[in-house]
């Protein structure tokens, strides 16, 4: 019997099942990727490092839908907005891999290289060192909890009679549609004006 003409299992194969079963449940078993690929348990482990070796697939193939081109614009605060922009474009569309992500160290080389783009950009355009990190944690808290809320209910908050939250229920009906992307705008917006002030060496040092 001769050889099949594409490989039975490889990283690739892997990652889109291990996606597929997160995107299905919030978590993955390597058993689990083993039965849809019909395939040996061990054989999966022959071609990654373990399940961590398998998140750090996921946070590559998810991350690769971030555009690495909006590091490029200028001015700085221009190409920060537009990652941020893209970021949560890339996470949103797979919003169950941030809780599995945001618990397990950044190893993927690629990610890496992004987040070295990102940091240089930061510091070319005149931030100090110790100021880098924490406006790029900052920036992913917005983010990726943003595109977490994207898949949540539009509507959070549901008054009843039997609760008298009058305003509330005002300020829920002024709220109208689209309340993630407001939320999340506000955030960005004051986000930057909180690293304009970082650079510019005022209060928000």
């Amino acid at each position: 019997m001769g050889r099949p003409r594409t490989p039975l299992l490889d990283r690739e194969r892997i990652t889109e099942t291990a996606l597929h079963l997160v995107d299905e449940q919030g978590e993955f078993t390597v058993p689990q990727i083993a039965r849809r690929l019909g395939v040996q348990t061990g054989s999966v482990y022959h071609h990654v490092d373990g399940r961590d070796g398998i998140v750090e697939l996921l946070r590559e193939r998810v991350a690769a839908a971030i555009d690495p081109g909006t590091l490029d614009e200028v001015p700085w605060d221009t190409a920060l907005e537009a990652w941020a922009r893209s970021y949560r474009a890339a996470f949103a569309a797979h919003p169950r891999t941030i809780p599995m992500l945001m618990t397990s160290p950044v190893r993927a080389p690629g990610v890496l290289a992004q987040y070295e783009r990102a940091v240089s950009m930061l510091l070319d355009a005149g931030f100090a060192d110790v100021d880098v990190m924490p406006l790029i944690s900052a920036l992913e808290i917005i983010v990726l909890g943003s595109a977490i809320d994207l898949a949540a209910p539009e509507r959070l908050w549901e008054p009843t009679d039997r609760t008298a939250t009058p305003r509330l229920a005002r300020a829920l009906a002024a709220a109208g549609e689209g309340r993630a992307d407001s939320a999340f705008e506000v955030a960005l917006t004051a986000f930057l004006a909180h690293a304009r002030d970082v650079r510019a060496g005022g209060d928000g040092r």
